[in-house]
């Protein structure tokens, strides 16, 4: 309540990049203080023996995790921890340290509670990220989601080749990787959701050559038709590509509530928050399907409620990320959906997680 009716509406006398960088240079000042992070687990952390799981041989201890974009620069995992996340996955971190697009690259839309951007990966490069998470101390999952350098210069060989290296450096100290190849907020606008492209990096990854390797998922656009998807899942469990992140920001604007002329006005960009939360249900749907519910799937892309949370849950969902939701609803959202599905599964007799009926 107070985040609602104080902090948001201080915030909110921002443009959103500013009020951002306001919350992410307070979550570092908190990373970094004791006492501050025993206020914030005192306040907002709330844990479950039934929320806790094992997944690609991890322990989170529940389900809630930070989405990448956030904390792109890898200086807040431990604040995100002592508010009660599960794990956070930190990025998109590109080879090359980038500025990102020119400002204005982050707008909101509060009658959809939803965000539009356009920032362009800005991150202070994989090497200079990497050393500093190796400093960081936290005792829960983290993941690294990399991408393309932001440069239309680098493609074909040399945007796989920036891939590597920012996968190399991702695995001296990530718990697991998301491999972005739908990133819609680049200049040139191309993805490696092309079906030869993403053959070609899978193949240069090496994935499915090496039993050992950290953990790898592929994070997917809501955007895909449902050919689309099950062609690139093919290609992925080919691979033997470890899980998927459903769903990155999206480049549609059909059913939104805010009006034309401010979207126009807006421009190109990633959608993110409530609109997107049915299509990547369903998305989740598709591939837990047609894995038959055998690859773990991390679901992001408008949880705001435990009822959202609950239905990509049920949809084959078994991790989530959250993002646009934290900027509408604050910290106190974490606490809200693992308090909520720990609600639910003591009213239906169920005593973990694992247990919640999947569609």
């Amino acid at each position: 309540m107070i985040y609602k009716s104080l902090v948001r509406q201080l915030l909110f006398n921002f443009d959103a990049e500013k009020a951002h960088d306001i919350t992410y240079r307070f979550a570092e000042i908190a990373s970094g203080s004791s006492i501050l992070k025993s206020i914030a687990k005192a306040l907002y952390s709330y844990q479950s023996p039934k929320l806790s799981q094992q997944v690609w041989g991890l322990n989170f201890r529940n389900p809630v995790g930070l989405a990448a974009g956030f904390d792109k620069n890898g200086k807040i995992p431990a604040i995100m921890e002592a508010i009660g996340m599960g794990y956070v996955e930190v990025g998109s971190i590109t080879a090359n340290s980038s500025t990102g697009n020119p400002k204005p690259r982050c707008f909101r839309l509060p009658k959809d509670q939803a965000l539009i951007n356009r920032m362009g990966l800005n991150n202070d490069g994989a090497k200079t990220i990497v050393k500093r998470l190796q400093n960081k101390s936290i005792s829960f999952p983290l993941g690294i989601n990399i991408a393309k350098t932001h440069d239309p210069q680098i493609m074909g060989d040399e945007a796989i080749r920036d891939y590597i290296f920012s996968f190399k450096e991702a695995k001296e100290v990530a718990d697991y990787i998301t491999i972005n190849i739908s990133c819609p907020n680049t200049t040139e606008g191309k993805t490696f959701e092309d079906p030869a492209a993403l053959t070609e990096l899978l193949d240069a990854l090496k994935l499915r050559d090496d039993a050992s390797i950290v953990p790898s998922l592929i994070k997917f656009s809501p955007d895909l038709s449902k050919d689309n998807l099950l062609e690139l899942l093919e290609i992925c469990e080919n691979h033997r590509v470890h899980g998927y992140v459903v769903s990155n920001t999206s480049s549609d604007r059909s059913s939104l509530k805010t009006e034309y002329k401010k979207l126009k006005k807006i421009g190109k960009g990633g959608l993110s928050g409530p609109p997107l939360a049915s299509k990547s249900t369903e998305r989740i749907r598709w591939i837990s399907n047609a894995t038959k519910g055998q690859k773990p799937i991390i679901g992001v892309g408008g949880i705001n409620s435990v009822e959202v949370a609950l239905d990509m849950i049920r949809a084959g969902a078994d991790l989530l990320q959250i993002y646009t939701g934290l900027v509408y609803e604050g910290p106190g959202l974490v606490k809200k959906i693992n308090k909520g599905l720990v609600d639910y599964m003591d009213r239906h007799g169920l005593e973990s997680i694992h247990q919640i009926p999947k569609e």
